[in-house]
């Protein structure tokens, strides 16, 4: 690659835009309604309410000090399904929700530039305790999940193994994370310097997950690698206004 395209990608990592941004421009400043913090379900779709934080197991396999401490990547599950209760405690971890405190925003477990959240959280679930294989996305604001679309379990595996360019090992795992992102909800206040944080927000995301495994003996590997037509199909996503942007295999581990 020539120096001078590696600058260019270099220079996006910089927050020189910013500088040269007109806010009082962007549609927030504008009086532009914000997007809203989640996708509403389809008319046809029924609520799954996951567990509450009251009704979940003493999940203290660890401390915060040896989560972190022991923290790593696992590509090897064992063949075990998940409970509700430890999907219900992963999601909430990850983008759980704790408050709507004004239209188009809302506090969460992890942070986001401007409170925007610009993340959709899909699972496709192989192996969960009471759950179908298939295609769900998590409603933060409701702590419930809505089936998009059922997926016999052979089939969905060997779509992750594909839809991540062979990486088998997302096709052992009981449930696979799959984030979409929505741009539009970051553009509405940071407009082309919006681009930038989202990729710094799906990190926070991502290393939560990794610290609440630790919790239910559960490993995960953040995978950045992935054939975007494919991801993006199988969970039913235009690609432009809404499109995948990390995934992550969860399993139980030894």
């Amino acid at each position: 690659m020539k120096k001078s395209e590696l600058a260019n990608y270099r220079e996006f990592l910089k927050d020189s835009l910013r500088l040269e941004l007109n806010f009082q421009l962007t549609d927030q400043n504008q009086g532009v309604a914000p997007p809203p913090v989640q996708k509403p379900p389809a008319e046809n779709q029924t609520l799954i309410t996951l567990p509450a934080a009251k009704d979940w197991p003493d999940f203290s396999a660890t401390s915060l000090l040896e989560a972190i401490n022991n923290r790593c990547s696992h590509r090897r599950y064992l063949k075990q399904s998940l409970s509700l209760d430890e999907l219900a405690y992963l999601l909430w971890a990850t983008q759980g929700c704790k408050g709507e405190i004004a239209p188009g925003t809302a506090l969460r477990t992890v942070p986001s530039a401007g409170c925007r959240h610009p993340f959709e959280t899909y699972l496709a679930v192989s192996n969960v305790e009471g759950l179908q294989p298939g295609i769900y996305r998590y409603l933060p604001l409701d702590h419930a999940l809505v089936l998009e679309q059922e997926v016999e379990r052979s089939m969905l595996q060997t779509a992750l193994t594909h839809g991540t360019l062979g990486q088998a090992f997302t096709a052992t795992a009981a449930v696979n994370f799959v984030w979409s992102v929505i741009p539009k909800r970051s553009e509405w206040r940071y407009h082309t310097a919006a681009h930038r944080v989202i990729l710094m927000d799906v990190g926070h995301l991502c290393q939560n997950l990794y610290l609440a495994c630790e919790a239910i003996v559960c490993g995960t590997c953040a995978i950045a690698a992935y054939n975007q037509e494919l991801m993006d199909k199988l969970l039913g996503l235009d690609g432009d206004e809404e499109f995948t942007i990390y995934l992550a295999p969860v399993g139980k581990i030894q």
